[in-house]
């Protein structure tokens, strides 16, 4: 039967197997702008910085994205009773360590979960999310976010934002570069470096689209995993999808949080996007689909 940890060992794999995909697709991406250059320095370049950034991004990660969305601590039970409460005691079902817990004031009904392992854990709650729902709901909100810890969801999706970002950066010093200095380069050797050019251009234009593509792809299906793992923690499947039909009424998008953070949240932070190619570049699967997954699992059996 599934638990908790079913997805951990396998998600804790395909953190390494996502982390040496990106990884590689940096390098990648680093040897084309350094053909297109005759440069090699730029190949060594491109490894050590994304060598930094994903040790940065293991290590500081999760205060970093605390500190921009101005994230408070709650450095004790009587600050917030009832989240400190429904928090502990989930995390003690879970088997969990409990999170350090943050209260992000925010009109937009939402949650999100950080750190590189359950031991270096936080977990962030909007005020808007407090003001809407009530015990059940909240529950099953913070049950999701746990679940994305308990899984090692969060690890992987900041490696993610992070070499993905790192290929945007790549992509446009490429693209710069090639502009100020391409034609310079191609009266050297008209077939090879011609060709190279082009290839260049394809790499910058096409890789940041990949990443990305990569990058969301990832999000949506652990957001499914997240509230499965959440329903079955709370034995109550129907708090959670109550929570998300409120908040998919409300329609507000958050004052805090940026496109580049937009992964990390229960829900979208942002309006919705239509359909067809929108949907491609979704940060989350559509609501009503997640509710009627939800709908759909079996009653869990009480003990």
């Amino acid at each position: 039967m599934a638990t908790l940890y079913t997805q951990q060992e396998k998600n804790i794999s395909k953190t390494w197997f996502f982390l040496m995909g990106f990884f590689g697709l940096v390098i990648a991406v680093g040897w084309v702008f350094a053909q297109v250059n005759d440069n090699p320095a730029i190949l060594v370049f491109a490894v050590v910085l994304a060598i930094i950034m994903n040790f940065g991004a293991f290590w500081f990660s999760d205060s970093i994205v605390l500190r921009m969305v101005n994230a408070q601590l709650i450095e004790k039970k009587e600050d917030a009773p009832e989240l400190w409460n429904i928090v502990e005691n989930l995390s003690i079902t879970a088997g969990l360590p409990m999170p350090k817990v943050y209260i992000v004031e925010d009109p937009s009904p939402n949650a999100f979960a950080t750190g590189r392992n359950p031991e270096h854990a936080a977990l962030a709650v909007h005020t808007g999310l407090l003001k809407i729902l009530n015990r059940s709901e909240l529950e099953g909100v913070l049950a999701h976010e746990l679940s994305h810890v308990g899984n090692r969801d969060t690890l992987i999706s900041t490696i993610a934002v992070v070499l993905a970002g790192m290929i945007a950066i790549l992509s446009d010093w490429m693209l710069r570069s090639m502009f100020w200095g391409g034609r310079r380069r191609g009266n050297d050797n008209e077939g090879g470096n011609g060709l190279m050019l082009i290839l260049g251009i394809v790499v910058a234009i096409l890789a940041p689209l990949f990443a990305t593509m990569m990058r969301l792809a990832i999000s949506r299906k652990r957001e499914f995993l997240a509230d499965a793992s959440g329903a079955l923690l709370t034995r109550y499947p129907e708090g959670l999808a109550s929570a998300l039909e409120k908040i998919e009424g409300l329609h507000a998008e958050s004052t805090t949080a940026n496109s580049a953070t937009a992964t990390l949240y229960f829900a979208n932070p942002f309006e919705g996007s239509g359909r067809f190619i929108a949907k491609l570049f979704a940060t989350h699967p559509p609501t009503v689909e997640r509710i009627a997954a939800l709908r759909n699992m079996p009653a869990p059996v009480k003990q």
